[in-house]
């Protein structure tokens, strides 16, 4: 009785991890997964409807649709990774200083972090990559460095109540440093959120990269990223739907996966949000 009631408790974070797992492998050994190469032109086969020979069909340049998917959940896993951990690195940082020292440190960092807020993420995103050079690169370091004060706030917010509690007094008084009590023993007590925080993040950062890339801000071809692809679909839709279908259907999956993964952390590691 307690396997079922087991099972059905955390059927979100099965699935959930199921998905990233499977996305993940689908990511790292995409050369493994087909015969086709990214940017291979075939211009004797194009917009061919999904068959045995292409599993999703072709492009208007002959392209694998299949072949583009795999190597394309590179570059979406990639940024969701690399621009959480910079998000992650700044926000915890910000946030324990903030939370620790209070005063005037705190008073800086979180009206600086309010300025931040005021601005809508997407648009701020996008007014900074229209000064930049449309690559990988520089979309991870912005949306990285757009996507902390949630993680700063919330790792304050912790900091404040750890800093009050017993085994920190007694550090204290061990003559433990205070960048020793940050580290050691109130940065571990602050991760069961951060790493909730991290994990839906990385699905907001697929989101944004999909959406610059649709924009055409993002990475640039012959380059495959599930957003461009959508670009290179609308165009066509009518008669290739495939070519929008598939990068569409892969977003929307990735995004559930990380976001039931993402809940359902939440709810394990937080004791005052578990479902009764």
């Amino acid at each position: 009785m307690k396997i079922i009631q087991f099972s059905k408790k955390n059927i979100l974070f099965i699935l959930g991890l199921s998905i990233v797992l499977f996305m993940s492998f689908c990511a790292i050994f995409a050369p493994f997964l087909t015969s086709y190469q990214p940017d291979m032109l075939n211009l004797d086969n194009i917009l061919a409807a999904p068959s045995a020979e292409h599993f999703f069909g072709t492009d208007a340049l002959g392209r694998d649709i299949y072949t583009r998917l795999l190597y394309g959940a590179r570059v979406s896993l990639w940024v969701g990774f690399v621009a959480v951990g910079i998000s992650l690195v700044i926000g915890v940082v910000l946030g324990l200083i903030a939370g620790y020292l209070g005063g005037l440190a705190d008073e800086l960092i979180m009206r600086f972090v309010d300025v931040m807020l005021c601005f809508p993420s997407f648009f701020l995103i996008l007014a900074v990559i229209a000064f930049l050079d449309p690559s990988l690169f520089n979309i991870m370091i912005v949306i990285g460095f757009t996507s902390w004060m949630g993680v700063a706030r919330l790792v304050r917010a912790e900091t404040l109540t750890l800093r009050e509690r017993d085994f920190i007094s007694a550090a204290k008084l061990a003559g433990a440093s205070p960048a020793r009590i940050l580290f050691v023993h109130i940065l571990p007590n602050t991760l069961a959120p951060v790493l909730v925080s991290a994990t839906l993040g990385i699905a907001g950062a697929i989101l944004v990269e999909s959406s610059l890339s649709f924009l055409g801000l993002g990475v640039q071809p012959p380059s495959p990223s599930w957003g461009n692809m959508l670009l290179d679909g609308k165009d066509v839709l009518n008669i290739a739907p495939w070519l929008s279908f598939y990068p569409g259907l892969a977003i929307l999956i990735t995004v559930l996966g990380y976001n039931l993964l993402g809940e359902s952390l939440r709810d394990m590691l937080d004791p005052r949000l578990k479902r009764k």
